[in-house]
């Protein structure tokens, strides 16, 4: 590329609280390439801003401004970057390098913007370092080194890309006289090999290094010491090119900033910590409250499903409103035996059920009476301690089966085991055969006697009728279908509706739709925690935006695009998001047992991978989503603004 530049009547207005200022006025420029110049002027002259626009830094208001066949004057921001990336090398007088960054990286990052692979670039760098006097000083950072050295660092910078213009803002500026003459010769020796090289100052002393001399005030050129002619160094400075695929060189520089985010986050960890609470314990809020959410629909089911929810109980009486008590006719017998013929039907048990004294030598108390079918045990999935249940229940057999309870209370540890003792029910004798676990007794001062239904019914209670009828049906039965059969079946037998249904499984749905609705309530309000964290996440990043502006403008000057600057800031946005939502899970896994032991193991937290791996990617959308306004204000910024923040 010829890289000459020619300026077209170029003109560059600010405007201040109001005002205009228009700093340059007309101005027209030819360079050639390999030509050294300087141009001087006084404070407020327009030097600077010529300089930003030769720089493609800043754009004209009006006019032309030609490197080689381009015009920058139209060009896009990205393709003004692109210029700077592999044409033109910028030397500052402050240096503007990456104070947390080694001098060998610092060197490196143009290169990384124009997708040279890891390898070269590095080669290149080292050998620019050493060629600069800078040999073993690679991994210094700037303040370890001198002003001198740091300018040298600064223009092996500005040559990594090849550097064919290198613009020097008062490069001697903040050194002192030794160290500047050695930066002068510097500049002399690269215009030797063929540099176009540039160089502001208001020193007159400088300025005499180069061939051509050119002075502005108010904007204009009032002197120029010679016209534009090719230099006999003249050399085609061809930016080092990359051999990469695009999908490689995205992947780099992705992973080059993916290693400049770790850098910087871990040179504000106070900062990034801080960021963090909010992710941590929004993300920790979530999977516990799914958690424990869980764990406790799974106890609720647990406990349902210990009723049995494949079970139907059926009364008698039905719509009081509308049909009097003397019109009911009583569940009987028979009815459990005709229900027991129906082929979705595993077991059937009647019941019937009063309070009754019970004795047993000197102690006496209140038991619950319950007369049972063969199959109850079974249906209620009550287990028998010792003992065996009824062989049959038929034929009225003075046989009982009491709980675990009505054992302490009766016999005590005194009369050991209770099988075979003879207890009075009123004044009817029964002997024991079996004691069971009540796990259906709702109170646990009512003590439990079982005993076959027949026996209830003819020799203590004397009535023909039933309380109610309890059954279980078969798995893999539709709930609702079989109990709209069993209704069928009993008003074809009674005439009419009156009985009531009760389906267990009804239970189950309830508590499912409770447990979902209070899960939902409680997780959005878990979610406000979380995005409160993600908006702090956001203010953390704008405000770093605002700390870095210096730092966005050198990676805008060195040539990095707008995607560059959104990638890097994204980065870290989602790194800390990241490290944030592995925190609040492991925080989670924390708070769990420590529910689990407050409630005394009522209460357990069951965290699943799905929930974990849910919250892993909450915490990068997260990341995506509250990064991007941060990330798009700082790729937006004006790098000749954000170069001036110090």
């Amino acid at each position: 590329m010829n890289n000459s530049i020619e300026l077209r009547n170029v003109s560059r207005a600010y405007t201040n609280g109001g005002q205009q200022s228009r700093v340059l006025k007309g101005i027209n420029l030819t360079i050639a390439p390999g030509e050294m110049v300087a141009i001087t002027g006084a404070s407020g002259s327009g030097k600077s801003t010529l300089l930003n626009i030769m720089g493609c830094l800043d754009a004209p208001d009006g006019g032309d401004y030609f490197i080689g066949a381009q015009n920058a004057a139209l060009l896009t921001s990205d393709e003004r970057a692109r210029l700077r990336r592999e044409h033109i090398g910028f030397i500052f007088q402050r240096y503007h390098l990456m104070p947390d960054t080694s001098a060998l990286d610092n060197v490196e990052i143009p290169a990384i913007y124009a997708g040279v692979e890891r390898r070269e670039r590095r080669e290149r760098a080292v050998q620019l370092l050493r060629q600069l006097g800078l040999a073993g000083y690679e991994h210094h950072k700037p303040g370890e080194l001198s002003g001198g050295q740091q300018q040298r660092v600064s223009i092996a910078r500005a040559l990594i890309n090849g550097g064919a213009i290198i613009l020097a803002d008062e490069p001697t500026g903040a050194l002192d006289s030794r160290a500047g003459q050695e930066v002068l010769h510097i500049l002399a020796d690269l215009n030797q090999r063929g540099h176009t090289v540039i160089i502001v100052t208001h020193d007159m002393a400088v300025a005499r290094h180069a061939q051509r001399i050119i002075e502005l005030h108010d904007g204009e050129i009032v002197a120029d010491s010679g016209q534009a002619t090719s230099s006999r160094h003249e050399r085609d400075f061809r930016p080092p090119q990359s051999g990469q695929s695009a999908w490689r060189n995205f992947l780099d520089r992705t992973r080059e900033s993916l290693r400049m985010a770790l850098k910087t986050l871990h040179g504000h960890r106070l900062r990034t910590g801080l960021t963090m609470i909010g992710i941590v314990f929004g993300i920790a809020a979530v999977v516990s409250v799914v958690g424990l959410g869980e764990g406790a629909r799974q106890h609720t089911l647990q406990f349902i499903m210990g009723l049995g929810t494949n079970r139907v109980g059926i009364y008698p009486g039905g719509d009081y409103s509308a049909t009097t008590p003397k019109n009911f006719r009583t569940l009987i017998p028979a009815d459990a035996d005709a229900l027991a013929s129906l082929s979705f039907v595993d077991s059937v048990s009647p019941v019937i059920e009063v309070s009754k004294p019970v004795r047993f030598q000197n102690t006496s108390t209140n038991v619950l009476i319950t007369g049972v079918g063969r199959d109850y045990f079974h249906i209620q999935g009550i287990s028998l301690i010792d003992g065996a249940r009824f062989s049959d229940v038929l034929e009225a057999q003075q046989v009982a089966i009491i709980d675990d309870n009505a054992v302490k209370a009766l016999f005590g540890a005194a009369h050991g085991s209770p099988l075979g003792q003879v207890i009075f029910l009123a004044a009817v004798p029964v002997r024991i055969i079996g004691v069971a676990h009540n796990n259906q007794n709702r109170n646990p001062s009512l003590l439990g006697v079982w005993l076959p239904y027949t026996t209830v019914m003819r020799r203590i209670v004397n009535k023909s009728s039933l309380d109610s009828i309890t059954l279980q049906l078969k798995d893999n039965v539709s709930n609702e279908a079989a109990v709209s059969a069993i209704r069928q079946l009993l008003i074809q037998r009674h005439g009419a509706e009156d009985f009531r249904l009760f389906n267990f499984d009804q239970i189950r749905q309830a508590q499912e739709h409770t447990s979902m609705i209070f899960r939902m309530l409680i997780l959005m309000i878990a979610s406000v925690a979380l995005t409160v964290g993600s908006i702090g996440v956001m203010n953390i990043m704008l405000v770093s935006v605002t700390e870095r502006t210096h730092e966005i403008g050198v990676r805008m000057a060195v040539g990095a695009r707008e995607s560059d600057i959104m990638q890097q800031f994204m980065t870290e946005a989602v790194l800390v998001c990241l490290a944030g939502g592995v925190l609040g899970i492991g925080l989670s896994l924390m708070i769990g047992p420590l529910f689990t032991s407050l409630s005394g193991g009522v209460l357990t937290a069951i965290i699943s991978w799905p929930t974990a791996v849910f919250a892993f990617c909450c915490s990068t959308l997260i990341g995506m989503i509250f990064g991007y306004l941060p990330a798009r204000k700082a790729a937006r910024m004006d790098p000749v603004q954000s170069l001036a923040r110090e």
